[in-house]
């Protein structure tokens, strides 16, 4: 383990039984509260964006919104929210996915992602991947390319990666801490 891998671990504090018992929620809240890890931790997805030739990062609702604006801003490039359906004002592009228990919607404004684009998808956590599947295939709708997936944790037994590997298509999924 990296010595970023140790600091970003050491500021996720667990939260036994929540939102439901028997869950262990892994809370980043700390993360977020203390300068050097959040540094750390965007200054990490930052070097995988450059490195991956990405053009624009894709932030996914809500704590993608937290992580991508400041990679954005530290890589040089463009940010885009996607956001859950109706959110966005003017006209959008969305996609449909299916959840463990019912479905949901996620959009993007329709003229934000071009032809061209190489997009970087940043989150929190990646679980079970339905809105990061969901978020490529958005992007792909919208003629860009997708140029990866970064996520700070990877909750391993719950088979995101599993998930995303087709609609990756060959694109890099990195996470910077694997549970």
């Amino acid at each position: 383990m990296t010595g970023v891998q140790e600091l970003l671990l050491s500021r996720i504090r667990d939260v036994a039984d929540y939102p439901e018992p028997g869950v262990m929620f892994k809370d980043i809240t700390p993360l977020l509260a203390d300068p050097e890890a959040f540094t750390a931790l965007t200054g990490a997805l930052a070097d995988i964006a450059v490195r991956s030739g990405a053009t624009k990062i894709v932030g996914l609702e809500a704590r993608g919104f937290i992580l991508g604006a400041p990679v954005a801003v530290r890589a040089g490039l463009g940010f885009i929210p996607v956001r859950k359906a109706g959110k966005l004002p003017g006209a959008t592009l969305s996609q449909a996915y299916d959840l463990e228990y019912g479905s949901a919607e996620i959009e993007v404004h329709a003229e934000d992602l071009i032809a061209g684009d190489r997009v970087m998808v940043i989150d929190d956590v990646l679980a079970t991947g339905g809105t990061a599947e969901a978020s490529l295939r958005l992007i792909r709708r919208a003629g860009a390319e997708v140029a990866g997936v970064a996520v700070l944790m990877e909750l391993g037994f719950l088979a995101g990666r599993t998930r995303l590997e087709s609609v990756l298509d060959g694109a890099p999924l990195e996470s910077l801490i694997l549970v």
